[in-house]
């Protein structure tokens, strides 16, 4: 059983990796213009304002930001040039990140 858990962990980690990669290529490219993402760090947008948010890279082993991100791939997809948009309120993003931190 412990394997089985292990290699799945495995593979959502490697799913959660490809979502980043594919949802945030547009962010990248805001990221050099805008030059204020800190390494470590990711910029997403939040609601239906898309407001901007810098976060660690760490959030990305935290079950409840990798659920975010799940909705995120089920609502956008991979293929949307939006950068890495989190479909949540923004008042719900923010009382997580504020756990997580």
């Amino acid at each position: 059983m412990a394997i089985k858990k292990t290699s799945s962990k495995l593979s959502q980690t490697a799913v959660l990796k490809h979502i980043v990669k594919k949802c945030s290529s547009l962010s990248r490219k805001q990221q050099q213009q805008l030059g204020d993402v800190p390494k470590g760090h990711f910029a997403v947008y939040v609601g239906v304002n898309r407001s901007r948010y810098i976060v660690p890279v760490s959030f990305l082993s935290h079950p409840d930001f990798q659920r975010l991100l799940q909705q995120a791939e089920d609502e956008f997809g991979f293929d949307h040039n939006l950068g890495l948009t989190i479909p949540c309120e923004e008042q719900v993003f923010e009382s997580l990140t504020t756990m997580l931190r």
